[in-house]
C-alpha cells in the first residue's frame, strides 16, 4: 500500500509529522491511500486513537483527506508541496518574464514618504493601545471605496493580499469546508486554502471573469466561499466586467449565506473600473493592496467587509501581531496624498506591453489573453514542452501548472519588463515552442 515508506511515531505528533515529511519528499504521492486506523495502530504498537489524532491533524493541515470507508488518502494537491515551487530555474543568460513583479520603473520612491512618516512617528510614537489602523489611511481608503460603489464597512490593514484572505477563511469556516476559486487562479491561494484544511471547488474563468455557471455548480455542490479577483487577474488578466457582476449577483442573491471574497490588487494598476460584488451576500470582504502599484515589499493591504467579518478578523489580529505598522501605513497615505502613482500612465504601460505581445502571437496564430494587469496567459497543448523549448530560447516562462486546478494547459507571461524589441522576437519564440496554429480556450 505504502512502497517502501514506513509511517512512525508513537504520538500523534510524530506520527502526523511522518506522514507530512513524506508527502513533502515525495516519497507519498497524492492520491496515496493511507492504512486504516486500527491497522497502522496496531502495526506501530499505539491506541487507535492516537492515529485518528494523528490523522485528524493532518486533514486540518489540508495534507489528506477522508473519505469513509473509502479510508484516508493523500489529498491531490497537499498544501506541503507548494505551487511556488513549480518554477523555472532561470540561468544566466535568459531573460525572466515568469516573476509576476511590476516594472520597477513604473514604482514610486519611497524615501521621502517613508522620512515624513518616520518624523511623524518621533513627534508621537505609536504605543500599545493605540488605533490599529492610522485615521487618515481609514479615511481615503474609505473615499475609494465608496467612489467604486464598494457598499460601507469599517476597515482594517493586514499584510497583505493574502494574509487578509486566510483571516477571512479563518473567521468563517471550519477544516473540510470547501471554497470555490478561480481556474486557472492565484497559485497562492490554491495553496492556502488546501493549507488551511479547507477543500477546492475550480471555477473556470474567461476574459470577463468567473463563469457564473460554474459558480453555481460550485455553490449547490455546497461550496460555503467564493474568491473572485476583480481586476488583472493572475494568470489570467480577467477582469470582472458590469454585466458578469450582474450575473454573478443574480447566483450570490440564491445563496446569501456565502462568504463573498473579493481581491481587488488591480487598484491603481488597471484602467477599468470596479464591477464589485460585495454586498449581495451576508459576509464579504473586499482587500486592496499596495504591492503591485507602490512596492511589494510594503506588505500593505487595506481590507472592508461586513461588520461581524472584519470584526472577528480584527479581532484575532489583535491577539496576534496587533497592527500592521503604523509608519509603513503613514507613508502609504503620503504616497497617496502625493499621487506618487499615476495610474492611468501605469495601467496604459502595461496595457501597450501586453497588447503588443497579444497582436504579436495572434499574427503567427497563437492566442493569449490579458485585458489588464501584468500578466498574459497563452493556452498551449504541451505545457512542459512549451516551458522547456522557450528556456532553451531564453525565455523563462511561468508553468500554467502553478496556476491550475482542472484547466487546461498554459504558461504564463509577465510582461513587466519587456520593451518594444522585446515583443517580436518573444512572440516568435512562443509560436516555435507551441506550435501555431488556432488557440485553445482556457476555461
Amino acid at each position: 500500500m505504502l512502497g517502501e515508506y514506513r509511517i512512525e511515531g508513537r504520538g500523534a505528533a510524530e506520527i502526523s509529522a511522518s506522514v507530512e515529511r513524506a508527502v513533502a519528499a515525495g516519497e507519498l504521492e497524492p492520491g496515496q491511500l493511507l492504512p486504516p486506523m486500527r491497522e497502522l495502530a496496531e502495526r506501530l504498537g499505539v491506541n487507535p486513537n492516537t492515529v485518528a489524532a494523528a490523522y485528524r491533524v493532518l486533514r486540518e493541515r489540508g495534507v489528506i483527506e477522508t473519505h469513509g470507508r473509502r479510508g484516508s488518502r493523500v489529498r491531490p494537491r497537499p498544501a506541503t508541496s507548494g505551487r511556488e515551487y513549480i518554477r523555472v530555474d532561470v540561468p544566466e543568460g535568459v531573460r525572466d518574464v515568469a516573476n509576476g513583479n511590476p516594472d520597477p520603473a513604473l514604482l514610486p520612491a519611497l524615501a521621502p514618504a517613508f522620512a515624513a512618516a518616520a518624523e511623524q512617528g518621533d513627534r508621537r510614537p505609536v504605543l500599545y493601545g493605540d488605533a490599529e489602523v492610522e485615521p487618515e489611511l481609514a479615511r481615503s481608503a474609505r473615499a475609494d471605496l465608496d467612489a467604486d460603489g464598494v457598499p460601507a464597512g469599517p476597515v482594517a490593514v493586514t499584510s497583505g493580499s493574502l494574509d487578509a484572505i486566510e483571516r477571512v477563511l479563518a473567521a468563517h469556516l471550519k477544516p473540510g469546508d470547501t471554497v470555490a476559486v478561480e481556474d486557472p487562479g492565484w497559485g497562492s491561494v490554491l495553496d492556502l486554502v488546501p493549507a488551511l484544511g479547507l477543500r477546492l471547488h475550480p471555477v473556470g474563468v474567461d476574459d470577463d471573469g468567473p463563469l457564473p455557471d460554474d459558480v453555481r455548480a460550485a455553490l449547490e455542490a455546497g461550496a460555503r466561499a467564493l474568491i473572485v479577483t476583480c481586476r488583472a487577474q493572475n494568470p489570467t488578466g480577467a477582469a470582472v466586467t458590469a454585466p458578469r457582476a450582474r450575473a454573478l449577483r443574480e447566483v450570490l442573491r440564491e445563496h446569501p449565506g456565502t462568504l463573498l471574497i473579493e481581491d481587488d490588487h488591480g487598484h491603481r494598476i488597471v484602467g477599468l473600473p470596479l464591477h464589485p460584488l460585495a454586498g449581495t451576500t451576508r459576509y464579504w470582504a473586499l482587500v486592496r493592496s499596495a504591492a503591485k502599484a507602490y512596492g511589494p515589499d510594503l506588505r500593505l493591504a487595506v481590507l472592508t467587509g461586513d461588520e461581524v467579518t472584519l470584526g472577528r478578523v480584527r479581532g484575532r489580529q489583535r491577539l496576534g501581531p496587533g497592527w500592521i505598522s503604523r509608519i509603513t501605513q503613514r507613508a502609504v497615505v503620503r504616497l497617496w496624498a502625493d499621487g506618487a502613482v499615476d495610474a492611468g500612465a501605469v495601467a496604459a504601460a502595461y496595457g501597450r506591453r501586453r497588447d503588443a505581445l497579444i497582436a504579436a502571437l495572434a499574427e503567427r496564430g497563437v492566442t493569449g489573453h490579458g485585458r489588464t494587469g501584468m500578466n498574459v496567459w497563452i493556452p498551449v497543448p504541451d505545457e512542459t514542452g512549451a516551458v522547456a523549448r522557450l528556456l532553451h530560447a531564453g525565455w523563462a516562462v511561468a508553468p500554467g501548472a502553478r496556476f491550475r486546478l482542472k484547466s487546461p494547459p498554459g504558461i504564463r507571461i509577465t510582461v513587466s519588463s519587456l520593451t518594444a524589441d522585446d515583443t517580436g522576437p518573444l512572440a516568435d519564440a512562443i509560436a516555435s515552442a507551441v506550435g501555431a496554429g488556432e488557440g485553445r480556450r482556457y476555461v
